[in-house]
């Protein structure tokens, strides 16, 4: 897929989201979704916990052309299980104790507009038909009522897991699922497109503190790369931000959470060297020799270059790491 990388940038910046990406995967998703906007088809969006599924889905709406109505959004898993209907769907007064006067639902502030549920993951299974029927009718009732209100929505729908094992499981009704599952879209984890993470700092840095002029060492920047990132986009920018308000000038090694620049080498490695594993044309020779490659730069980097240091830390002699230098033809090493 060819995208130019700036065009891309500029493109979504220029609306009010800003996805900044240069992976293949994401790039491709952005696609689907400007497609998708075009219709009122639910879109699912399925990724783990901090990956930005509440950026896409705006994304998505401003892309379509209910963009100039409210997009609505909620986490089903921040609100109360004995509120959740109420809050959906609405109430009359006197539906329960402390339904002191009537109350539009979240499906009524969104009409014209689209919806955003995000966690649908955790919505009580006894509210799973309802929800199904306000989609299948584009109608719902509030709590207390028998009148039903015809709502206007374009329904985007997110989850932390898979719904089909949750169906598998029990937990999640099949037949909500399939009226779900229209659009289904994964949103790849952080680790899996690393490629975005010097953009990424780049982005983060002009945004947060323009006037102090950081940048970011070789090294630093080779550990943001290297790091699991098990939160997502969501741990990135609250670490970078953190690290920024204690940084005049640069961003080191040193400046860094211990989770980053200690990581175990073997396991950054692994975690960092795609190519060795997602190439199908490289042989077993030559993902040895990418691997053995890419650990000796690994340790030159956490120790700035003194090969000496760079050597113990892989538990070499000094000698046979020059070697496998000259071997591997690291000649700004050398």
């Amino acid at each position: 897929m060819s995208v130019n990388l700036r065009q891309e940038v500029a493109t979504e910046e220029r609306s009010t989201v800003a996805i900044i990406t240069r992976s293949e995967p994401i790039l491709k998703i952005l696609e689907q979704l400007k497609t998708a906007a075009l219709t009122d088809s639910t879109v699912l969006l399925i990724g783990e916990t901090g990956v930005g599924k509440e950026l896409f889905a705006t994304f998505l709406h401003q892309k379509s052309v209910r963009r100039f109505k409210s997009l609505i959004k909620v986490s089903v898993a921040t609100l109360p299980r004995e509120l959740v209907e109420s809050e959906l769907f609405g109430h009359e007064r006197g539906a329960f104790t402390s339904a002191v006067s009537e109350k539009k639902g979240l499906f009524e502030a969104a009409h014209g507009g689209s919806l955003f549920l995000d966690d649908i993951d955790d919505l009580p299974i006894e509210l799973q038909p309802k929800l199904l029927r306000a989609i299948e009718t584009r109608e719902i009732q509030r709590v207390g009522s028998t009148r039903t209100i015809p709502v206007d929505v374009r329904f985007i729908v997110a989850s932390k897991v898979s719904l089909k094992e949750l169906v598998d499981q029990g937990t999640f009704r099949a037949d909500l699922f399939y009226r779900l599952n229209v659009v289904p879209i994964e949103i790849p984890p952080l680790r899996e497109r690393r490629e975005d993470i010097p953009l990424l700092v780049e982005h983060c840095l002009r945004d947060f503190l323009p006037e102090k002029n950081i940048v970011v060492s070789k090294e630093a920047l080779r550990a943001l790369v290297n790091y699991s990132w098990p939160g997502n986009v969501r741990e990135f920018i609250n670490i970078l931000l953190r690290v920024t308000l204690f940084v005049n000038g640069e961003i080191t090694l040193e400046d860094l959470p211990p989770e980053i620049k200690g990581e175990d080498p073997i396991d950054m490695l692994i975690k960092s060297c795609t190519r060795c594993f997602m190439e199908k044309e490289m042989d077993y020779e030559d993902v040895v020799v990418c691997l053995e490659a890419n650990l000796l730069r690994h340790a030159l980097d956490l120790n700035k270059g003194n090969k000496s240091k760079a050597a113990q830390y892989l538990g070499l002699k000094l000698s046979t790491f020059r070697d496998k230098l000259a071997k591997y033809r690291l000649t700004e090493f050398r």
